[in-house]
């Protein structure tokens, strides 16, 4: 048994995480443990408080299987993960409160952040023209009605066509394919408003791309705050689907389209358009109460309200609406929000989530009710490849549940 101050072998700090020695390497280089040369030179040591910290942050309330994923109540798998974790009213990125990550990083420095363990100042995300070409060619091709993530998964499918190295699953391949990615994004859907510099960052690219008004500074800051805040949220469905497609060895932009196709169910990238179309017939009506009330009799959700994670306001709600309040045109939005909120809170105590204060910076900007969707899609990518980083480190193929037959006892006759 090791001492408390006696340091660790690179070998006994990956048997006290539960993972390879490579990935003991691939946690020092994204700043999540340092390490010290050993006395002789050979090999590294650890600091044990810093590994059994890490080792906390990464536990579940069940015990490991081999596999590496973790088996909770029948039908539901627990999987390691260092990039979220989510406590009462607040969530953290890689043990770091990520509203204060919002308020002060940009979008393009948190995710690069979240994927290499450091701060770039100033970083843009770009992509080569002719990837540009080619994306937004793919794009022009559908049809009018195509929704965002149809465009989005054609850009995603054509960035992977255009790149025949898509298959390096190298960390500095993927985090030059995650940018570039990103970058074709923000820079091939149709341009609704005024034009920009393509390197300019990607919350101004995308609010060209969202509404034809004029990108005031503290509505486009609201959207760069919005993108990190929805960088990632742990397990989601999307990102479920795209860490199982990352443990196949999917490469990058088949991961995020994986995502992308989780995204696209109605219960779960659709909600802000929902809260949206909801706040636009409040203002058009001039009250809140006619609204929720149809809703109430209809037996239909509210639009915006509820978090099951979150027990009171979703924080990234909150932050949100407060950024909001600074945005010029944005007070009639936001008074209808809160109006539903009290309404609401009448007959169930329900409190705004994100999807909320989404529609209400899409409704009160002029963008489509959709908007909310894409903003969702383009912020969550850097999360997919955050955990598709993580799953490239691990054994392939790890993610196999074993289904529990239902049928017929075999043999059975042929019909």
């Amino acid at each position: 048994m090791t001492g408390t101050d006696e340091r660790l072998s690179t070998r006994q700090a990956a048997e006290r995480l539960g993972v390879k020695p490579e990935t003991v390497y691939a946690y020092v280089s994204r700043g999540l443990l340092t390490s010290r040369k050993s006395t002789g030179g050979r090999g590294s040591t650890f600091d044990p408080k810093e590994v059994e910290a890490l080792a906390r942050r990464h536990s579940r309330p069940h015990a490991a299987s081999p596999a590496g994923a973790e088996t909770g109540t029948p039908g539901t798998t627990a999987v390691r993960t260092g990039i979220t974790f989510i406590d009462r009213d607040r969530y953290y990125y890689r043990g770091v409160d990520a509203l204060t990550l919002a308020e002060t990083y940009p979008y393009e420095e948190a995710a690069d952040w979240l994927w290499t363990g450091r701060i770039t100042p100033g970083l843009r995300f770009t992509a080569p023209d002719e990837l540009l070409a080619a994306t937004s060619a793919a794009v022009a091709a559908l049809p009018s009605h195509a929704s965002p993530v149809d465009r989005l998964r054609a850009v995603a499918v054509a960035a992977a066509a255009a790149d025949p190295l898509r298959f390096d699953l190298s960390t500095e391949a993927v985090h030059g394919t995650a940018r570039s990615l990103i970058a074709a994004f923000s820079g091939s859907l149709p341009i609704a408003g005024r034009t920009h510099r393509t390197d300019a960052p990607v919350a101004r690219r995308l609010w060209a791309r969202l509404t034809p008004a004029a990108p005031e500074p503290a509505a486009v800051r609201c959207l760069d705050t919005a993108l990190v805040l929805l960088i990632d949220h742990d397990l989601a469905a999307s990102t479920l689907a795209a860490r199982v497609a990352a443990s196949a060895r999917a490469n990058p932009y088949a991961v995020v389209s994986t995502g992308l196709s989780a995204l696209d169910g109605p219960l779960h990238g659709a909600a802000s358009g929902l809260a949206h179309r909801m706040l636009l017939d409040v203002l058009e009506r001039g009250s809140a109460a006619p609204v929720v009330s149809e809703h109430f009799r209809a037996g239909r959700r509210i639009p915006g309200l509820g978090h099951r994670l979150y027990p009171g306001e979703d924080p990234r709600a909150g932050l949100l609406f407060t950024l909001l309040d600074e945005v010029p045109g944005a007070r009639r939005a936001l008074d209808a929000a809160q109006e539903v909120v009290e309404i609401s809170a009448r007959h169930t105590p329900l409190h705004a989530n994100v999807d909320l204060a989404l529609a209400v910076l899409s409704a009160s900007a002029g963008m489509p009710a959709e908007a909310g969707e894409t903003v969702f899609a383009v912020a969550r990518t850097a999360g997919w490849i955050a955990h598709a980083l993580e799953e490239y480190e691990e054994r392939p193929l790890r993610m196999r549940p074993s289904g529990l037959y239902t049928g017929p006892r075999p043999p059975q006759p042929l019909p």
